[in-house]
């Protein structure tokens, strides 16, 4: 898998969003946070708890100026079918199903031929700045995701379990 300090490496890849197709790049996120989050499958079980997780705070992802990716195997009917199942998704879905996306960012699972659960985030830079990978029967914490972002957004020094409002430490501090 990918880590912080690599340069995410470029893609574009058909998605869906509010019903409409098109291409999605990581150029297109440039000068934003992305959050790109990879699963494995439409229609699952552990799966939709996590994109509808992701849509019910993209709003709170959105005031930090980062934009959301979710990426799986599945083609793109079948993640329009399955948005409008979950009631809409409020970012677009990607669709890699030549897998290529999946391997350039280390995370194909090499039994199941599915991406697995894998979070980035990644600077205007296009640099990745987080990386966190999970087995695939367990759920990953978006708000831990968000939780993150927001303290790689003070480019402070954060402790354990910090929220924004509580205290950093200054530049002159390391680690």
């Amino acid at each position: 898998m990918l880590t912080i300090a690599d340069a995410a490496p470029d893609f574009s890849l058909p998605g869906v969003y509010q019903g409409k197709t098109r291409s999605y790049s990581l150029r297109e996120a440039r000068g934003h946070w992305l959050v790109l989050f990879f699963y494995p499958a439409d229609f699952t079980f552990v799966c939709p708890t996590e994109v509808t997780g992701f849509s019910k705070l993209a709003g709170d992802f959105s005031k930090e100026r980062a934009m959301i990716y979710g990426v799986s195997v599945d083609p793109v009917e079948s993640h329009r079918s399955w948005a409008e199942e979950l009631g809409g998704i409020a970012y677009p879905l990607l669709s890699d199903t030549d897998k290529s996306v999946s391997r350039a960012y280390q995370v194909l699972h090499p039994r199941e031929g599915v991406a697995i659960r894998a979070t980035y985030l990644i600077d205007p830079e296009g640099i990745i700045q987080y990386s966190a990978a999970s087995n695939m029967n367990v759920g990953r914490s978006v708000e831990e995701s968000l939780r993150v972002l927001r303290a790689l957004c003070t480019g402070k020094l954060c402790p354990a379990d910090w929220k924004p409002g509580e205290p950093t430490g200054g530049p002159e501090h390391k680690y």
